[in-house]
């Protein structure tokens, strides 16, 4: 069971001598039915300006997140290969290109007529667009033929 508590300050509650919060009352308990068919309960506490809520969730969510689809992704990847070794060298590469590439971009954003002209650029490229292929009937029409071969060609059909 999950469960999470949140106590505010009293800056945040108290405008003036007044309190946001007046209506809540001590021990007050809430249900509410979640999307992954949990049951939550949240119970509020009030004392003087201060309000502690605390949360709990009474079943576990679905496996259907995407987060958890990524490690079983990853974890069937790591099992079935034979060569860990290169699978750590790509995932560090990938590491070091991410970080390289940031880098880059930071230092071109840096010099002072670079990012200009290449704002100009794509803006220039995105008008192109914009009349070549989504203007027009014929236009969308090629787009879309572009697309499915593309599409078809990378899965290879």
């Amino acid at each position: 069971m999950a469960a999470t508590v949140a106590s505010l300050p009293p800056p945040l509650l108290v405008h003036g001598r007044k309190s946001f919060f007046r209506s809540f009352q001590k021990h007050q308990v809430y249900t509410a039915k979640g999307e992954s068919h949990s049951t939550f309960k949240a119970t509020v506490f009030e004392r003087k300006n201060h309000i502690a809520v605390v949360v709990k969730a009474s079943q576990e969510g679905s496996d259907s997140s995407t987060s958890l689809g990524i490690v079983k992704s990853v974890q069937n990847v790591w099992d079935s290969s034979e060569d860990r070794l290169g699978l750590i060298g790509l995932g560090f590469a990938a590491v070091v290109a991410f970080w390289a590439s940031t880098n880059l971009v930071g230092v071109i954003d840096k010099v002072p007529l670079i990012p200009t002209v290449l704002e100009l650029i794509g803006i220039l490229f995105s008008s192109w667009f914009v009349y070549r292929y989504l203007l027009f009937k014929p236009g969308r029409g090629e787009l879309r033929e572009i697309v499915g071969n593309t599409i078809s060609a990378i899965l290879g059909q």
